[in-house]
């Protein structure tokens, strides 16, 4: 990789040694040196690397986070500025669900681990080849059907959520169906509704067990509950995202000439694990790179004049982030960038504006494609190659979407990314994404728009 360029000093400050004595002028200061170590240390671990997906980005060595634990030393954690879940509201929840299962002609609901488990129960649980299942019935009961030799850390599992409920074990000769279906039995459960996550050899051996026409989809249940949020749920995406919009910012301030994108990675997930979000993840694209939506052989190294384009997010209590931020590294921005900048900035807003409840999810995603058209950047997906945007809650992508296909008229509660872009093939792209919810008056956005091409603020 190419060796990172020591920055210049910015205006008015004066360059210090670790002594604290000034330092000859534009040598770089400690913060310089920390934000260089980035690239050197991200860098060197991902030698040979071609491509960045948009994932998880681990914590480093226990050496280098100290290193930038000091570079952000002025991010705390403020994941205790909104409570979490409480299992009160996980048990209203259920309440809710169970109350609707005879209306869908069912009298059980059944959903593996994932964010319909989590939002029910508050209970995390990874998926194996063996069953473990939330089941919420007709008569307001649940129960977990759990492998036999599980039940110790299922109980722990509940502890830590402050859940309760039955665990009913099965074991390994018999597996998880006979011991389910007598237990649907024994609650006078005949047909049993399926999380739209759960997976096929689940329905296909439950059905067997239970009898033909036994299970169907509960995906239209799980979106009437799940799709809109209520005002506690609002204030933890709020919250959640108001963090990474400050965490992108703040990161943005440590870039540096010659850093590439896995670097730059590394800055915007620490700042945003400083600011008390998990699970996050980063997709950052330099130049030409994000000329593809989610990028390419991301080989661009950053140099002034370069667009930044960065997607990141995290978790908070369980409820997602997501912002895009694109903007010109250490320039001016050209005629053309700025052009392109303003024409997605304009979509964006047009888009926001045209959201209220009874509106079309389909309608919003036309009005955006419709403003780049008259731009220059249209029609179709001539420029703008994806949807608008997508839901988000507790999962960072789900129901409803905004794409011309969709049907979904707007509800007060839905969320939604608002994410229009624009990608010049081997130039560059810009996008732009904030989250927005639909009011009964419109609509609200999470944080502050980008003002300009100039900065992520």
């Amino acid at each position: 990789m190419l060796q990172p360029s020591p920055p210049a000093a910015r205006p008015g400050a004066t360059a210090r040694s670790t002594s604290g004595a000034p330092a000859p002028a534009g040598a770089p200061n400690r913060r310089d040196l920390l934000a260089l170590g980035a690239g050197l240390a991200a860098g060197s671990s991902l030698v040979g690397c071609r491509t960045q997906a948009a994932g998880e980005v681990p914590p480093s060595s226990p050496e280098r986070e100290a290193e930038l634990d000091e570079l952000f030393a002025d991010l705390a954690d403020r994941s205790g500025d909104v409570e979490p879940i409480a299992p009160a509201e996980h048990a209203a929840r259920r309440a809710r669900l169970a109350a609707r299962l005879e209306e869908h002609g069912a009298q059980a609901f059944l959903c593996e681990g994932g964010a319909t488990m989590s939002y029910l129960s508050g209970v995390r649980w990874g998926l194996s080849e063996r069953l473990f299942a939330l089941v919420v019935v007709a008569d307001g009961s649940h129960f977990f059907a759990c492998p036999a030799f599980e039940v110790d850390r299922a109980r722990l599992a509940l502890e830590a959520a402050g859940a309760e409920g039955d665990v009913v074990p099965w074991d390994e000769h018999e597996y998880a169906w006979r011991p389910l279906a007598a237990e649907l039995g024994r609650r006078r459960a005949r047909r049993v509704l399926l999380d739209s996550r759960a997976r096929l050899f689940v329905a296909e051996r439950l059905e067997a067990e239970l009898g033909e026409g036994s299970v169907g989809s509960g995906s239209a249940l799980v979106r009437a509950l799940r799709g809109r949020k209520d005002e506690h749920e609002l204030r933890l995406l709020r919250r959640a995202n108001e963090l990474t919009q400050e965490a992108i910012l703040a990161a943005s301030h440590h870039l540096r000439p010659g850093m590439r994108s896995p670097e730059v990675a590394e800055l915007m997930a620490h700042a945003q694990r400083r600011l008390g979000l998990e699970r996050v993840w980063v997709l950052a694209l330099l130049g030409p790179d994000a000329a593809l939506p989610h990028g390419g052989e991301n080989a661009t190294v950053l140099a002034p004049g370069e667009v930044v384009l960065v997607d990141t997010g995290g978790s908070l209590h369980g409820y997602q982030s997501d912002n895009t931020r694109s903007w010109v590294f250490e320039a001016a921005p050209t005629e053309h960038q700025a052009r392109v900048w303003t024409a997605v900035r304009d979509a964006q807003r047009r888009a926001f504006e045209a959201i209220a409840p009874g509106v079309r999810c389909g309608d919003v995603d036309a009005v955006a494609r419709g403003s780049l058209d008259a731009d220059g950047f249209g029609p179709g997906y001539t420029h703008l190659t994806h949807r608008l945007g997508h839901g988000i809650g507790m999962e960072g992508h789900e129901w409803p979407y905004f794409d011309g296909g969709s049907d979904v008229a707007l509800e007060p509660g839905m969320t939604l990314s608002d994410e229009p872009g624009v990608y010049l093939r081997d130039v560059f792209g810009i996008r732009l994404e904030d989250i927005v919810v639909a009011t009964p008056q419109g609509a609200d956005h999470f944080g502050t728009w980008q003002r300009g091409p100039r900065s992520p603020a």
